[in-house]
């Protein structure tokens, strides 16, 4: 099988449209972190004809406790589950996309990719980058036949706060905090009750991953942005966090066309780090 992601460009996607690839599907991630209702909004009003639509809050993220995190990682058995009732399985060719310049996308990408589906690819530019190649949009809710989605989890893709604990007493590996510089530093927090950061980690924000017209940079562009945050890194795996998990799997995306390799997402990250007191917080 020919090799898929972990981009495609509009106009591949739709010279992929005109082949009548009966594998291909689009899944529409667009949200608003204030507003869970917005996302839906939109795709019902324009998306890419034949798209389906995965709301983050109710489709990719697990119910929330109040202790982790505000959009805590689904069990592999309850995300298959979505991702068959969406009609993927381990052959579909799923490119995900948003209006946000992947931010939203990246989660899904990784989601897929952590559970073992290769098939995955961010739609480069998202819906802009789609209507200026010439892509129309359709209105209404589109579904497709549910199928089986087998998971099959990849080691080391996925840690949760009980192993960036034992990882941070260690030093075992980089944490990557992929938030403003502002919110890296403690300045300021417009979502998470606290402001401040996981002790140790550094700050690679993750729109430095964009060229102006919102597409990812090229990779050797992308290593040499991300460099100051990894010199330290002395051949550790890095984790890469956000504040929910999020733009997290951006950076994780960043780094795979950069060519880092071992890198991993906390997907409770800040918003789950900073819900217990008695866990360390950095600031400067």
């Amino acid at each position: 099988m020919s090799p898929f992601g972990p981009l495609v460009s509009a106009q591949d996607l739709r010279r992929q449209f005109a082949a009548g690839d009966p594998d291909l599907i689009v899944v529409d991630v667009r949200c608003n972190l204030f507003d869970p209702s917005w996302g839906r909004a939109r795709y019902l009003e324009g998306h890419i004809p034949g798209a389906v639509f995965a709301d983050m809050e109710q489709d990719l993220s697990a119910p929330k406790t109040g202790a982790n995190g505000r959009h805590p990682l689904p069990s592999p058995a309850d995300l298959a589950e979505t991702l068959g009732r969406l009609g993927i399985d381990g052959e579909t060719r799923v490119v995900t996309c948003d209006d946000a310049s992947g931010m939203f996308a990246a989660r899904l990408w990784w989601s897929l990719r952590q559970l073992g589906h290769e098939l995955a690819a961010v739609l480069d530019g998202g819906l802009a980058a789609w209507t200026a190649a010439g892509g129309g949009l359709a209105a209404g809710n589109e579904t497709r036949a549910p199928t089986r989605f087998v998971p099959r989890p990849v080691a080391g893709m996925a840690v949760d706060l009980a192993e960036v604990e034992s990882e941070l007493a260690a030093g075992s590996h980089l944490l990557l905090d992929a938030r403003e510089p502002e919110r890296f530093r403690g300045e300021s927090e417009p979502i998470d009750p606290v402001a401040g950061r996981i002790p140790g980690a550094r700050n690679h924000f993750w729109r430095r991953n964009l060229g102006p017209d919102g597409r990812f940079l090229a990779a050797s562009e992308i290593r040499r942005r991300v460099r100051p945050a990894l010199s330290e890194r002395e051949g550790r795996p890095v984790v890469c966090y956000c504040g929910s998990g999020i733009t997290a799997a951006h950076n994780a995306l960043a780094l795979e066309l950069a060519g880092v390799p071992d890198v991993a997402v906390y997907s409770g990250s800040w918003s789950e780090w900073c819900s217990d007191s008695a866990r360390p917080i950095a600031r400067d």
